[in-house]
């Protein structure tokens, strides 16, 4: 990289990313490694764990930490206007530095014993679902969607086995399947559907995919602005045909408005240009089924839900990254 994707000075940065080993972690790690050779020789960059949610969007907008990660990308768009779990306090100075691509979505799946295939017979035949999904405690995006989208859906009498609470952050994920495995669940709603542990559970059970209705997609997107997305048909053992459900993809990282321009600049330089670095530590796992899509490609990495940073926004465009 030439001199102009570096800083003359030193920097003291606070990152926030997941709980501790994750993608989240790993990505802050390449880009505090590739920062510090590009700053001066008393830069320290600091990685503080989070959930990933909420809460990392509530440090960087209260000004307590300079730059974080949350998924999905597309949830951190409700920060800017006070909606959802930020009303009353919104963060309209919230600026983008990239998106790094994931392909997820965030499923609902039943025990196929329960002879149930769609809403309307969950709804006719009155099965008493126990749904281990995650919390919905203002801070989990998981838990806080599964809600809406139940709701959404006319199932918000349904028995819901949440769990997170009680367990160590992070832990929502593993019990919550953990639970329908064992059968103290007999549904589930999750996302980080192409993780080995989720193929593992949909190879060894019998499940039933539940697409959802356009009218509750619809009705989510009107009122909480999260895009919809589809699933091919033999994604899951089981799964016939393609269904629709909530886009969960992709990892957002953001910063304030106030970062220096020069900095701003350099971290989406810096992301662009050694993105083969981060990309090498996944391609061991084929793409269809990595937690970070590769290749990762500059212009989805520039189209992001919340506006760039205006030194972002001066990367991309020398790049001719943005749309015309």
């Amino acid at each position: 990289m030439s001199d102009e994707a570096r800083l003359d000075r030193s920097v003291t940065l606070h990152f926030m990313g997941d709980p501790g080993r994750a993608n989240f972690h790993r990505i802050l790690g390449w880009m505090c490694d590739e920062l510090s050779r590009r700053t001066g020789p008393f830069t320290r960059v600091a990685i503080w764990n989070g959930l990933g949610f909420v809460d990392n969007v509530r440090e960087v907008g209260r000004g307590q930490k300079d730059l974080a990660i949350a998924t999905p990308a597309s949830f951190v768009a409700m920060a800017l206007d006070g909606r959802g779990p930020y009303a009353g306090e919104s963060f309209p100075n919230l600026r983008a530095i990239a998106s790094m691509p994931q392909n997820d979505r965030l499923v609902l799946a039943v025990d196929a014993s329960l002879g149930v295939r769609t809403f309307a017979q969950i709804r006719d035949k009155r099965v008493p679902l126990r749904i281990a999904t995650a919390t919905n405690d203002g801070i989990n995006h998981i838990g806080l969607a599964a809600h809406a989208l139940l709701a959404a859906a006319g199932l918000s009498d349904a028995t819901l086995a949440e769990w997170g609470g009680g367990f160590a952050p992070g832990d929502w994920y593993p019990q919550a399947l953990a639970s329908f495995r064992s059968g103290a669940a007999n549904a589930i709603m999750q996302e980080a559907i192409m993780t080995p542990p989720w193929q593992t559970m949909a190879n060894e059970h019998d499940m039933a995919f539940i697409s959802f209705d356009d009218q509750v997609l619809d009705a989510v997107e009107h009122e909480w602005g999260w895009p919809r997305g589809t699933l091919p048909a033999g994604y899951f053992k089981g799964l016939e045909a393609p269904f629709q459900t909530l886009d969960f993809s992709d990892f957002l990282v953001f910063v304030r408005e106030d970062m220096p321009e020069d900095l701003a600049y350099v971290l989406a330089r810096l992301m662009v240009e050694t993105r083969g670095d981060i990309e090498a530590r996944y391609r061991h796992i084929p793409p269809e089924r990595s937690p970070l899509s590769y290749p990762i490609e500059p212009r989805r990495m520039a189209a992001t839900p919340i506006p760039l940073h205006p030194g972002a926004v001066r990367y991309y465009a020398s790049q001719g990254l943005l749309p015309s």
